[in-house]
């Protein structure tokens, strides 16, 4: 397990003027000190190395808390201030997927070095660590808090570049052009919404962890850069929200055809009886084979019904347009 451990594990130690990066070949060698002059990020990817973890924190003596912490490999999203450092917890939305999934991603923070721990290996901060490595912007001259932030605003950009994928993908399907009151169709709606209700409470908790980072108070450690993720996320959670009251439209509509093409059904069921109960009465009494009824035996008398019910059909129809029935 120490040995995945170490394999799993790079160091990148960077200041204004230098950048080294380097992996570990003893876990005793995994130290988190405060440097004034370098600024540090470890990785590690895979998150079953709980009790190496308590080992590193215990040989560096960090906040005793965080081996309360590391106890769990589950964490909700959360901020927690401890002694000197930040324990933050996220998550990162998968985007080679259909359906919506996540994993888990923890962040160990102070004002000289942040450890990042990613439950699966990936590329999500690949070009935070070219700029790091080629010196471009500000990044080698600023902090943790910096690099937390650029970290942050992947994550961000991974919830908006999942959120785009997945739109696009059923925005043909739910296309308002091709909107079909049918149990298919509605059936895609509510999956789309379902989808859109599991993404937004996603967003919220990330907005919820910056929140918490923006009233962060560590010595050396700025939080100004976060209230531009903040923004962000709000915008994100603003759109959802857009295109969750266009789905409830389209269910609506759907509902509104429903409802005039089942009044439409009535109503010709209606005319139809209101035609036929006249011409059936009739039908009715002349059906009777009583001995005495005079029209029986009259030469025209069947010729006589007829016109009668064609009369009374020409006079119901006639009611039925000038009322605009249909």
């Amino acid at each position: 397990m120490e040995t995945e451990f170490l394999k799993n594990t790079s160091v990148i130690s960077y200041a204004k003027r230098s950048y080294v990066k380097n992996s570990f070949s003893d876990i005793s060698e995994v130290i988190l000190t405060n440097k004034t002059n370098t600024t540090e990020w470890i990785n590690t990817y895979g998150n079953q190395f709980g009790e190496i973890f308590k080992t590193v924190v215990v040989n560096n003596n960090l906040d005793d808390f965080l081996l309360k912490l590391f106890t769990d490999k589950e964490h909700p999203n959360k901020v927690i201030l401890l002694n000197d450092l930040v324990f933050i917890s996220t998550r990162i939305l998968k985007t080679d997927d259909v359906i919506l999934d996540s994993e888990q991603m923890l962040f160990i923070v102070s004002s000289g070095f942040l450890w990042s721990i990613q439950e699966k290996e990936g590329d999500y901060f690949n070009w935070i660590r070219e700029r790091l490595e080629a010196n471009k912007g500000i990044v080698r001259r600023k902090k943790t808090d910096y690099l937390l932030f650029l970290i942050l605003e992947s994550i961000v950009d991974n919830y908006q570049d999942t959120y785009h994928k997945n739109a696009e993908l059923s925005s043909d399907q739910l296309n308002s052009s091709n909107i079909k009151p049918t149990p298919e169709f509605t059936s895609l709606v509510e999956k789309r919404k379902q989808e859109l209700f599991n993404f937004k409470k996603a967003t919220l908790g990330l907005r919820d962890t910056i929140i918490k980072l923006e009233k962060i108070e560590l010595s050396n450690f700025e939080v100004k850069y976060f209230s531009e993720l903040k923004e962000q996320a709000n915008n994100l959670i603003s759109n959802i929200d857009f295109e969750l009251q266009e789905l409830e439209s389209k269910i609506n509509l759907i509902f509104s055809i429903q409802g005039h093409r089942l009044n439409e059904v009535m109503k010709t069921l209606t005319i139809l009886s209101v035609i036929f109960i006249p011409l059936t009465f009739l039908a009715g009494i002349y059906g009777m084979n009583f001995e005495n009824i005079p029209e029986l035996k009259f030469k025209y008398g069947y010729f006589i019904l007829i016109g009668i019910m064609l009369l009374v059909t020409l006079v119901s129809v006639w009611y039925f347009k000038r009322k605009k029935w249909f």
